[in-house]
């Protein structure tokens, strides 16, 4: 009738989890993704208070995104900090999932 278990089993996907860092002054700052298929989920950026106001946010998520373009890789962005470094600039919006 409706042979909806008949249908071959999706093939199993590898998620990989992990973050970039920059470490300054024994600090450490980092943005966090996750890695499936050829799409790289930049999701979380965190600086320590003592690092804030140099810009490792935006050194982070350009990072990233170089990352993405050198490995073939699409974007998929969750944290708000990597949609304003985007805005800012629109070199890297091919690679974005949308």
């Amino acid at each position: 009738m409706w042979k909806i278990f008949d249908r071959k089993p999706l093939e199993k996907q590898l998620v990989t989890k992990g973050r970039f860092e920059i470490e300054q002054d024994g600090e450490i700052a980092y943005l966090e993704y996750t890695l499936s298929g050829n799409v790289l989920t930049l999701l979380h950026t965190e600086v320590p208070a003592k690092l804030r106001h140099h810009r490792l946010s935006f050194a982070l998520a350009e990072h990233g995104f170089k990352w993405a373009r050198e490995n073939h890789m699409k974007v998929d962005i969750v944290c708000p900090m990597v949609e304003d470094y985007l805005a800012k600039h629109p070199e890297y919006e091919d690679l974005v999932v949308r």
